[in-house]
């Protein structure tokens, strides 16, 4: 890509204010955080709800950032840099991607759907690559944003594109439709996510249809609904070649219709009809979705004119998609993040940014890298390039494996190579892996997950799966709840409600919070360790913890007399001034706090003393979560108001005020004062069923079957005989148990856990490190995947099983238990 910036202003209907347009740029940029942000990147600065990039643009411009898309120029940054100023920059993105789309002429396959996308779009990929210079989406980038950044990716030596667009209401896909401009466009599955953004099923399929409103060919699966809304759509945007290609397992006047289905365990094999014609195609799948993807993909390859034998080599040697980046705990104190399934350019710099993101403080950046496929570039070219992005990253050492990458490996610094994953492993001991935070990216063809395998941290096979954007959802959720100048502060104790803390607590830090929350001190020194620079509040601090606390700059709530005194003490001797502290006032909680009665000693310690602060005053609510009680939350509210009122004036200062929580900030929102705290609810749970549907599962705890054996009648289930059979059970013995964190109450037939979509309860006590659980009707195998929480069952429906609450059920994970992060 090089634009020049002057051929930009009509584009984007933009005014510019700078010196001389005669400049060319060839980076977009969204993200103030990577690394590869310079010189010659255009950054636009999209401005949302909860997020505006507009206050990063002085940082950028000290990194070399010159060129802005901007709604608005910051006072700090006036006369620093080039602007092109815009109504809306996401627009802005959009007409970008746009223009730069049409500077291109190639066929174009779009897809969308409620399920699929992702999975077809990449056996697409891998089933017309070997013909095709291909440029696709990126992992799932199918949004109002990933869309167009998916785009601008392109280059002249791409000859088709595979794009998916995913949409959650209506009148976002026309815009999607103006950057893709598919000639061939593929329904996948029509399903029930994000339902509630439409009327009916009806209104999601015909917004749906508008990606292909220029599309010359559509490929779906037949039936009344969309045949229907088809009819509609094709006389309400006529194209005279237009083609619709359909397949069905009922409807024989289908063009592709599947007369016979027969399933293994792994495989499945249909017989279809097309062109009076009947072949057999055997699919190396055997669950609904997976062969519906693979039939989507067959229509294409029927459309692209490929043999049957062509067909069926390729579409055997499919394989389940990886559509994220997960991180991993690695051996010697290494991160691994796995992104082991894929290696093309433009998924090198998210994978990148992403390594920046999670790399452990002063450790090590390491990339293991194959050979990338389909760059559109030559080789001199791509690893030219490859090489800059990789020292823009800061990246330490390279590893690169394949034969065309170690030819190019003098464009790298620190680099060795290997001609194969096999001769990387044969010399995998002189390698020396230690405090690295390393990247493993590659085609599948080199089997990466051998590399994989050897670097990752040998524990038990149970995980709790982290899932990132789902924290950044719900704290932007929350967040846009609030009014503009309300801080918020996010609690990160116990562990980050069992998820993990530093991870969290890293990328809250990106998002901007005012504060972090911990129990103790030593969580917070924990975070301040792992680099976290936010300011950390200690809740519960004991006075022995008070030299640690000064020592690492953490801030204490100071709840008694007694502890403001001996704090005091300890700041005196070592001459501190105005050192941060948060003074707790007791409304009606009644477990730490300054009650009314002890107000006028506390303004007479801190009167006149200036070796502390009163950074912030609080107290907590005992019931927000229960409207019954709302006369007494309105109470402690009002006299939080009325004390803290009192304290600031009696001591002329002017601290943060705060006494929401999670629930608070849901059901008394006039009561935000200058900042609410957030706990719960940023890992997906809240205590209204109304507002539990606006947030996203943070947390899914997995482990898998270690051993599947079948007992006749009359057998019993573990310790205490507590299962008797009535009839032959077969049961499935999973690694999980109560020193994990399952409840023992969770036994016995109360609880179950999720197999192949299917509940297969628990059998007979929990034991210390192993359940088992009756899957008598699924067909299941050693090593499948188990689901102990997450979608389903939910740690809500636990709790309630439980008579518990989910904060137990989540902060009782033991710390044995591995958490992987993913985006």
């Amino acid at each position: 890509m090089s634009i020049n910036i002057k051929s930009l202003i009509s584009v984007l209907d933009a005014e510019w204010i700078g010196s001389d347009t005669d400049i060319f740029v060839d980076h977009i940029s969204i993200d103030s955080r990577s690394l590869q942000n310079g010189s010659k990147t255009l950054f636009i600065a999209l401005s949302g709800v909860n997020n505006d990039a507009h206050l990063y643009i002085a940082e950028l411009i000290e990194k070399g950032v010159q060129n802005f898309v901007v709604q608005y120029i910051p006072e700090n940054v006036k006369g620093k840099a080039n602007f092109l100023l815009v109504k809306n920059t996401l627009n802005a993105l959009q007409q970008f991607a746009g223009y730069y789309r049409n500077l291109f002429d190639f066929p174009v396959i779009g897809l969308t759907g409620s399920n699929g996308k992702t999975i077809v779009k990449e056996w697409l990929n891998f089933l017309l690559s070997p013909d095709y210079n291909i440029i696709r989406s990126p992992k799932s980038y199918n949004s109002q944003v990933g869309v167009p950044l998916s785009v601008i990716a392109i280059n002249a030596k791409h000859n088709l594109g595979i794009f998916e667009a995913g949409i959650s209401t209506v009148d976002e896909m026309i815009k999607l439709e103006k950057i893709i401009k598919p000639n061939i466009g593929v329904l996948t599955n029509i399903g029930s996510a994000h339902d509630e953004g439409f009327q009916n099923l009806e209104q999601k399929i015909n917004e749906k249809l508008l990606l292909f409103k220029n599309a010359t060919t559509i490929i779906y699966q037949k039936n009344q609904l969309v045949d229907l809304c088809l009819e509609v759509f094709c006389e309400r945007y006529p194209l005279k070649d237009r083609v619709l290609f359909s397949w069905s397992f009922t409807d024989n006047t289908s063009d592709v219709f599947i007369l016979e289905r027969e399933n293994t365990n792994e495989t499945t094999t249909i017989q279809y009809q097309y062109q009076s014609e009947f072949f057999d195609l055997k699919i190396p799948f055997s669950d609904s979705a997976s062969v519906e993807n693979a039939i989507s993909c067959l229509l294409v390859l029927l459309y692209f004119k490929y043999d049957f034998d062509t067909i069926q080599n390729r579409v055997q040697m499919l394989y389940p998609v990886q559509m994220r980046l997960e991180v991993k705990n690695g051996i010697n104190n290494c991160s691994i993040i796995d992104d082991s399934y894929s290696s093309d350019f433009q998924s090198l710099k998210i994978a990148l940014d992403f390594l920046e993101s999670q790399q452990k403080k002063n450790a090590t950046k390491t990339v293991i890298l194959s050979d990338i496929f389909q760059s559109g570039f030559s080789n001199e070219e791509l690893y030219s390039k490859v090489a800059q992005l990789i020292s823009d990253n800061n990246v330490n050492r390279v590893i690169g494996i394949g034969a065309t990458i170690s030819s190019f490996a003098g464009k790298f610094s620190n680099c060795i190579t290997f001609q194969n994953t096999a001769e990387f492993i044969a010399q995998f001991e002189s390698l020396n892996f230690n405090s690295e935070t390393i990247l493993i990216k590659g085609a599948r063809s080199f089997q990466f997950e051998e590399i994989v395998a050897l670097l990752e941290e040998k524990t038990h096979e149970t995980v709790l799966e982290i899932n990132l954007d789902s924290i950044s959802h719900n704290l932007n959720y929350y967040k846009s709840k609030l009014a503009d100048d309300v801080k918020i502060m996010v609690m990160v104790k116990a562990f980050g409600y069992g998820n993990g803390g530093l991870e969290i607590a890293k990328l809250l830090e990106h998002h901007k919070v005012d504060y972090l929350g911990v129990a103790f001190a030593d969580e917070g020194i924990s975070l301040k360790n792992g680099g976290i620079k936010l300011p950390i509040m200690v809740l519960n601090p004991e006075s022995t913890s008070f030299p640690s606390i000064i020592q690492y700059q953490l801030e204490p709530e100071i709840y008694s007399i007694k502890g403001l005194k001996a704090f005091l003490k300890i700041a005196e001797e070592r001459k501190l001034k105005n050192f941060p502290i948060h003074i707790k006032l007791d409304t009606g909680m009644h477990r730490l706090g300054f009650e009314e009665n002890t107000l006028d000693e506390l303004i007479q310690t801190l009167k006149g003393n200036s070796t502390v602060k009163v950074k912030s005053v609080l107290s907590h609510l005992a019931t927000s979560d229960e409207l019954k009680h709302f006369d007494f939350v309105i109470s402690q509210i009002d006299l939080f108001d009325k004390l803290s009122s009192k304290l600031i004036s009696a001591l002329d200062i002017n601290p943060i005020r705060h006494i929401l929580n999670t629930s608070g900030i849901t059901n008394f929102p006039k009561a935000q004062f200058n900042m609410v705290r957030l706990g719960i609810g940023l890992y997906g749970v809240s205590n209204d069923p109304s507002e539990q549907k606006y947030l996203e599962n943070v947390g899914t705890l997995k482990s898998i079957i270690s051993q599947v054996r079948t007992i006749p009648s009359g057998d019993s289930v573990g310790y205490g005989r507590r299962f008797m059979a009535e009839k032959e059970t077969k049961i499935a013995t999973i690694p999980i148990g109560y020193a994990d964190g399952i409840s023992r109450l969770w036994g016995n037939q109360v609880g179950y856990v999720v197999i192949k979509n299917q509940k297969a309860f628990i059998l007979g006590s929990v034991c210390m490190d192993m359940l088992m659980v009756d899957v008598s009707n699924i067909d299941c195998k050693e090593g499948d995947s188990v689901i102990i929480f997450g979608e389903s069952p939910t740690v809500i429906e636990m709790a309630a099983a439980l008579k518990t609450i989910p904060y137990e059920i989540m902060t009782s994970i033991s710390q044995r238990v591995k958490r992987v992060f993913f985006r």
